[in-house]
């Protein structure tokens, strides 16, 4: 005998529901995921059930709103899994649409300045005159979830690793590492570091530092690579201008750290770091690239030579 199995019995969770799960979770709030999603707040609580029901164990707290032991764990899962299907629709919307007349590059700040794009985006409007860019600057994790949603066509990201290593990026993108950098602490003039050959991150951990991470690593991840505790924010920039950042830095309300090609070359201090060995790392990631797309010609012109 043929044992027939249902789709429900095979797929018992939804991709809706654990999207409505992930928007509660992500937000803390019934009402807020409601907002964004478009439904109200009781066909929210019905999916949410739903899927408690499916899973046979309790996911979130009410009150207030937070994921159980259960939850977090299948949150973890959820972003990766939810991430696939968006990357899986945006190859067939591609494979089926006609030649694109623009392009839509996502870049993280730093490496929206990075004269390798900028060069790399004058070579292919120089074969393509007709052609539409537009580069949309934001955070890495915003541009990442962008280009494996099809929102972007290609993206550009940065961050902090030993040399040689790749970013911790999704699995669902390709990333391809474009160029590597020293970095450098960004301090006053005045600072008693200043004027020093080099400079180790653990003697910097009880510092003042500038949490910035939507230019810049977060603290956590310099703390990371630091391998100590401190590195704690005593001024908070939520902007996106390097020069900004600089500036604040170099007029003693924090530390930053920045790879050296960020920095102008007169005007300020900066002591390059020296223990951890680590880099400015700038990736350009993207999904399926359709043979004579620009996109796949901006891949070509941006990819290391030698």
């Amino acid at each position: 005998m043929v044992s027939c199995t249902s789709i429900s019995d095979a797929y018992p969770v939804e991709a809706q529901l654990l999207r409505t799960f992930v928007a509660v979770a992500r937000l803390g709030s019934f009402s807020g995921a409601a907002v964004e999603l478009g439904y109200t707040q009781a066909a929210i609580s019905q999916q949410i059930a739903a899927l408690e029901s499916d899973l046979k164990v309790p996911l979130l707290n009410r009150r207030p709103v937070s994921t159980t032991e259960a939850g977090a764990r299948l949150l973890e899962h959820a972003e990766e899994l939810l991430l696939r299907l968006d990357v899986a629709r945006a190859d067939v919307t591609r494979m089926t649409q006609p030649p694109a007349a623009a392009l839509v590059v996502g870049a993280t700040p730093l490496a929206a300045g990075s004269s390798g794009l900028a060069l790399a985006l004058s070579a292919l409007r120089r074969r393509r005159p007709r052609l539409d860019v537009t580069v949309q600057v934001g955070a890495r994790a915003n541009v990442l979830t962008s280009v494996a949603r099809g929102e972007f066509d290609v993206g550009l990201t940065d961050g902090l690793t030993a040399p040689g290593d790749p970013l911790s990026e999704f699995s669902s993108l390709t990333a391809v590492g474009i160029s590597q950098a020293g970095v450098a602490i960004v301090l006053s003039c005045d600072h008693p570091l200043a004027g020093r050959a080099g400079l180790r991150l653990s003697d910097l951990a009880d510092a003042r530092w500038i949490e910035a991470s939507d230019v810049t690593s977060p603290l956590s991840e310099i703390r990371r690579l630091a391998g100590v505790d401190g590195f704690r924010p005593a001024f908070r920039y939520d902007g996106s201008d390097t020069m900004s950042l600089i500036r604040l830095a170099a007029a003693g309300h924090g530390l930053t750290l920045l790879p050296e090609t960020a920095l102008p070359p007169t005007g300020i201090s900066a002591v390059r770091v020296t223990s951890p060995r680590v880099v400015h790392r700038v990736d350009f990631v993207h999904g399926s690239l359709r043979e004579g797309s620009p996109a796949a010609e901006l891949a070509a012109l941006l990819a290391p030579r030698g």
